[in-house]
Formats: C-alpha cells, sequence, structure tokens
C-alpha cells in the first residue's frame, strides 16, 4: 500500500478559502532527494504571495516554503544528511504544508539538538533572510544605523536581536504601541508607530538630521517612497518584499536626486541556491540562536487543518513573531 500525506494544494489563487487538502503518495528520494517527516511548517507571506498569485505558481500545487521534521529516507549522493537526522529548511519547491514530502536536499540542514522542531520551522526562512540583510546584501558593521519595517513580525524580531548583537542601531516600524514595545523588548534602538508618527521625520529627528545607512523593507507601496527619504547619501535601500502591494514603477532618476541612492531587491532563495552557501548561513544563523544572542518567537501556533485562519490572521496584520503550524 503506498503512503500518503495530508497536503494543502491550490487548485486557484485567490483567499484562503481556495486551500484544499488531498492524501497524497509520498513516494521515494531519487538522486540528491531525501524523504521528510514534518513536525511543524512555517508561514511566511512568500505563502500568501504563492496563494494570492502574485508569484504564480503552475498549479495545481503544493503550497509553504519551510518546515522541520526527520530524515526518512535518502537518495543517492546526498552526504550530508541520513536517515532519523533532526532536520529544518526553507527551500524550493513549494509545498511545506504536509505531514510528509521527497523533496531536494541541498538546501536541507541538520538542526542542532538544542533547537526545537518548532522553532526550526519558525526561523529558517526567516532567518535566513536577516542573515543575508546583515551579511550579504551591504556590508554591515558595528555603529551603523538601519531602518527595519515590521520590525514586530517574524523577520523584524529576529533582526532587532541580530542588530543588538552585532552592535548595530536598529530603527524600527510598527503599527501598534504594544508592537513597538514588544520590538524595543528584542532588542530594537528606537521604534516608530507608523499609526501614530511620520516616520521619515522622526527617523530624520533620531538620526539628526542624517538619516539612516539601510533600509529594510518588506512592506512595498505603503513605504516605499517614505523608506528612500529616510537614507542618508549613498544608502541602500533593500526592498526584499511587498505586504501591502507590489511596488509601482521607479523613475531612477529620484534616487539621483534624494543623494545618489543605491536601490537592490533581493530574495533568499538566490542566496541558498549554492549548497555550501546555504549550509554556512544555516550554521551562523544556528549559532545565533544556541549562543542565546538570538530567541526565535512563535506569536501563533495553528493546526495544519487550520491554515485557512492562519493565512486570514497574517494578512490582517494581527500576528506577532513567528507563525507556525503543526502537524
Amino acid at each position: 500500500m503506498t503512503e500518503t500525506a495530508r497536503t494543502v494544494i491550490i487548485r486557484d489563487t485567490g483567499g484562503p478559502e481556495v486551500f484544499q487538502f488531498e492524501d497524497r503518495p509520498v513516494g521515494t528520494p531519487g538522486a540528491g532527494e531525501i524523504r521528510i517527516r514534518h513536525k511543524a511548517c512555517g508561514l511566511n507571506y512568500i505563502d500568501v504571495y504563492h496563494r494570492n498569485g502574485t508569484y504564480p505558481l503552475n498549479l495545481p500545487h503544493g503550497i509553504g516554503m519551510e518546515g522541520s521534521g526527520v530524515i526518512e529516507a535518502v537518495g543517492s549522493g546526498v552526504t550530508h544528511l541520513k536517515v532519523g537526522d533532526r532536520v529544518a529548511y526553507a527551500a524550493q519547491p513549494p509545498g511545506a504544508y504536509t505531514t510528509a514530502r521527497v523533496m531536494p536536499a541541498a538546501q536541507v540542514c541538520p538542526l542542532p539538538d538544542a533547537i526545537s522542531f518548532e522553532e526550526g520551522a519558525a526561523m529558517m526562512l526567516q532567518g535566513l533572510t536577516v542573515e543575508y540583510l546583515f551579511h550579504r546584501t551591504v556590508p554591515l558593521k558595528a555603529g551603523d544605523t538601519v531602518l527595519m519595517h515590521a520590525a514586530a513580525g517574524g523577520v523584524g524580531l529576529i533582526a532587532c536581536q541580530w542588530a543588538k548583537s552585532e552592535g548595530i542601531t536598529l530603527i524600527g516600524t510598527a503599527g501598534s504601541d504594544a508592537k513597538c514595545q514588544l520590538a524595543l523588548d528584542q532588542g530594537a534602538t528606537h521604534m516608530i508607530n507608523y499609526e501614530t508618527e511620520d516616520f521619515p521625520a522622526r527617523v530624520h529627528e533620531l538620526t539628526n538630521g542624517r538619516g539612516v545607512d539601510v533600509v529594510m523593507d518588506a512592506v512595498g507601496k505603503d513605504t516605499f517612497e517614505g523608506s528612500l527619504d529616510c537614507l542618508r547619501p549613498v544608502g541602500m535601500m533593500i526592498s526584499f518584499g511587498n505586504s501591502s502591494g507590489v511596488v509601482p514603477p521607479v523613475d531612477l532618476g529620484i534616487l539621483g536626486k534624494k543623494g545618489s541612492l543605491q536601490i537592490t531587491r533581493p530574495t533568499l532563495f538566490t542566496h541558498i541556491a549554492d549548497h555550501a552557501t546555504c549550509q554556512a548561513m544555516a550554521k551562523h544563523l544556528f549559532d545565533k540562536v544556541t549562543s542565546g544572542a538570538v530567541m526565535i518567537n512563535i506569536g501563533q501556533t495553528f493546526a495544519l487543518d487550520d491554515v485557512a485562519n492562519a493565512h486570514r490572521a497574517l494578512e490582517a496584520r494581527k500576528t506577532t513573531g513567528s507563525t507556525i503550524l503543526t502537524v
């Protein structure tokens, strides 16, 4: 009898109501693949983009980009993992919302015993994102100042702690006083409630008119223009998401007028495409967590069967920290 896994799929794009459940055959790993039995899966905004069609998939398709669990089988050519290993990953292709799956092994990482499966599922995509933002996009050093939007979200709370551990000043934004306090508690130097304050004006006040060295913006349309106004001359704008909507076309000339600004639109999956780089980034992240420099904040836990409500909460900005699905 073929083993099956309870799997969330989408056949059409749209709201959370498009999720369907199927019992799908798991299969046997081929060359360069592993089979993982999930313990938990992570929830990220890229999952919303896949579900609503912002980032199109060839439908029908599974969804979800990260998870943790135990290796059940290993295909030929896989040398860094063995049956029984605890692992976690953020990786292509989408399909993590399932009880078990066969997938490429290169981006699956051994999970230290000191890190729980729940933390593993909550930290990979967001934590590896912070790793490349701070260490691979633009050189950041102690004494630099960054602006992090959505600082009380999953990426944001890791970034607050990461910045503190590196001696970097982090000015964050969030949409409520409670979220601002949460980010301050996690290491943000200053917080701005964008519902009650003009964030560019406040950033210039906090930096004595200089502006910040780097803006890290995953909000997109609603914050893009204001973010440019927060940068010092020759500062770097990192646009790495669009939770409020896609940034409209930009006249590149504005970058010159605002001070020879730099801009980049990176993705995690470019950074982790190389196996060795991915494993090194994961080790850096795991070291931050096991040393106590970074704590993974799991703000919400949903059952896999409740995935639609998990998406509703995320899109309504009712979540803080990381959100996981238990399987």
